[in-house]
């Protein structure tokens, strides 16, 4: 454990620019500049290059310099407004009781696929591993709190890369490491991930390729699709 580290302030909360890049960030970016082709505002040269850029591109900021001088990135915003998430819940916003354990005791415990993640989910491994994937989780409330312990153990924890990501715990001889994330959308899932890792690993970071809104999509089309063969259409 890096004490020295730890005991260094956390920053404010970042510009809009700094924030990491998306999937769908790098679309609309890639948008603009089909639509600056199409008008003649960019050669086929010039448009290559600036899509290669946006491929490579890791933050938001990046992707601006790309559109920068095309009248179409002026005429919505690039990102919408961005809220900064506190570090911690309201006192009192979300109950103490969980809604949901999973344990395990010298054996590993998985929670994935499609489930509802509630408010607070209590997460321990000792001497055991824990994975719990929010990647396909149905969010019922905006603010969802996962206390993770970890004895000799290992917690894993995986959230859509479209929802916002927030830490408050720490390790003795051990791990806990939360890879901070920050939705554009103020409506977004907020996660809270706290707890502590003794001897053990507690690791929360976002899954790439999986967001919240894609996959209420899929379920939608799904659904559309056994309706209308159930109607025989």
């Amino acid at each position: 454990m890096d004490l020295q580290k730890q005991a260094q302030p956390r920053d404010a909360a970042p510009r809009v620019a700094e924030l990491r890049a998306s999937d769908a960030d790098r679309d609309r970016t890639a948008d603009i500049l089909r639509e600056g082709l199409a008008e003649g505002r960019l050669t086929a040269e010039e448009h290559a290059e600036r899509v290669d850029g946006v491929l490579h591109a890791k933050t938001v900021g990046e992707l601006e310099v790309f559109v920068r001088d095309l009248p179409a990135a002026h005429q919505r915003p690039a990102t919408p407004a961005y809220m900064p998430v506190p570090a911690r819940p309201a006192p009192g916003a979300i109950p103490e009781e969980a809604d949901a354990s999973v344990v395990a005791v010298f054996s590993s415990a998985v929670r994935r696929g499609r489930w509802r993640a509630g408010r607070r989910l209590h997460a321990y491994a000792v001497f055991g591993s824990v994975e719990i994937d929010l990647s396909e989780a149905i969010f019922e409330y905006q603010q969802v709190v996962i206390k993770a312990v970890s004895v000799f153990g290992d917690v894993q924890i995986r959230v859509p890369e479209n929802v916002s990501l927030r830490g408050t715990g720490g390790g003795v001889l051990g791990n806990f490491e939360v890879s901070p994330l920050d939705s554009v959308d103020s409506r977004a899932p907020v996660v809270y991930v706290d707890g502590w890792a003794v001897l053990g690993n507690v690791e929360a970071r976002p899954r790439r390729g999986r967001s919240v809104a894609d996959i209420l999509e899929r379920v939608q089309d799904k659904v559309d699709r056994k309706l209308r063969k159930h109607l025989g259409r």
